[in-house]
């Protein structure tokens, strides 16, 4: 079996991370990962503090995250760019798979979209729409029908912040509603444990690969 994360941070890119690209390797690698999703912050707040001058020079500060984890990996890890947009005005986080580096420069200002339009682009586009650790405090659940899926274990609460996700909520939820379950450690610090993700039969090697076997539900979820 295959662990893929699908939930990271590095401290290239997310200001709130502490964990540097070559150390995130060297955790994922040490436990047994195959695949890392990078899901860097997406929100007009890291735009500020990369100092950004337009949306093409954010995309490109954005990129250079995943491009020096990938770099760095080589061929010891599968390297996936991912994201985790916050739309502008609002509390709540979502999870993108799929979106390459052409879709984030071609889609101008999407962290300004609504949650509506932000479902309508990226089903368009092929790319799974999966709102992020719903059920913590000061965060609300988004229309089902607007979603492709849920996180049902965010393993936050295990890490440095130590945050609620309220994981059994979640899990009852995206039953309830047939929604697609996703898994992630949301690695931020260096004391952050790798906890979590999916396992699969297959290796997890390109974006479209990932959205398929997401799609097809054939996998299981690491710390339900």
């Amino acid at each position: 079996m295959f662990k893929t994360e699908l939930h990271c941070h590095s401290s290239e890119v997310s200001e709130c991370a502490r964990v540097s690209a070559s150390e995130l390797v060297k955790k994922y690698i040490s436990q047994g990962y195959s695949t890392l999703v990078l899901t860097n912050h997406f929100a007009s707040f890291t735009y500020n503090y990369l100092k950004c001058i337009d949306w093409q020079d954010w995309i490109d500060k954005y990129t250079h995250g995943y491009k020096i984890l990938k770099e760095i990996a080589g061929d010891k890890l599968e390297v996936l760019l991912g994201v985790e947009l916050r739309p502008v005005n609002s509390p709540n986080d979502y999870l993108l798979y799929g979106a390459d580096e052409a879709f984030l420069r071609e889609h101008e200002w999407l962290f300004r979209l609504s949650v509506e339009e932000l479902s309508r682009v990226t089903r368009e586009n092929g790319i799974l729409l999966i709102q992020a650790h719903p059920f913590r405090n000061n965060m609300c659940i988004s229309s089902p029908g607007l979603l492709d899926g849920i996180e049902v274990y965010n393993g936050s609460a295990l890490g440095h912040y130590k945050t609620d996700s309220r994981n059994d909520i979640a899990l009852a939820w995206a039953k309830k509603f047939d929604l697609l379950c996703t898994s992630g450690s949301d690695l931020h610090y260096p004391d952050d444990p790798p906890c979590a993700g999916i396992l699969t039969e297959q290796k997890i090697s390109d974006a479209s690969t990932l959205v398929r076997v997401l799609k097809s539900k054939s996998y299981s979820i690491i710390g339900e």
